[in-house]
């Protein structure tokens, strides 16, 4: 949310007030303008969800019991819980787990490096 609020903060005005003038109602000035605009911090937020989500540990671990509706982190953890800590297969079921974010990374990185230089997050 803070992310999307610094964007579109720094949407500059001249742009929709332009876009008025020349007819546009607000429907046609959010499809036309604020949307194409916002996409590439639409797809980091998205990225970010979809990291979350992938990630969630603590919630999935309270609420559920059943095997087939565990996350795969809960589910890594209790592999390792029943049959000990053996560290070449619990090395290799991380990998495989990490496997889907380094596609999504991948597949969405030109996004994520423009909604970094668009808002400001670079640590500047």
């Amino acid at each position: 949310v803070f992310i999307l609020k610094r964007f579109f903060d720094g949407v500059p005005r001249e742009l929709e007030e332009a876009a008025r003038i020349d007819g546009a109602g607000s429907l046609r000035v959010f499809w036309s303008i604020i949307l194409p605009l916002s996409r590439p911090i639409l797809a980091a937020v998205a990225i970010f969800v979809f990291i979350t989500t992938w990630n969630n540990f603590l919630w999935p671990f309270i609420s559920t019991s059943d095997p087939n509706l565990m996350t795969l982190p809960v589910g890594l953890s209790t592999v390792k819980d029943s049959y000990g800590l053996q560290y070449a297969q619990s090395a290799a079921a991380a990998m495989l787990a990490s496997l889907p974010l380094v596609i999504v990374f991948m597949i969405f990185q030109r996004q994520i490096v423009k909604s970094v230089a668009t808002t400001g997050l670079g640590g500047q």
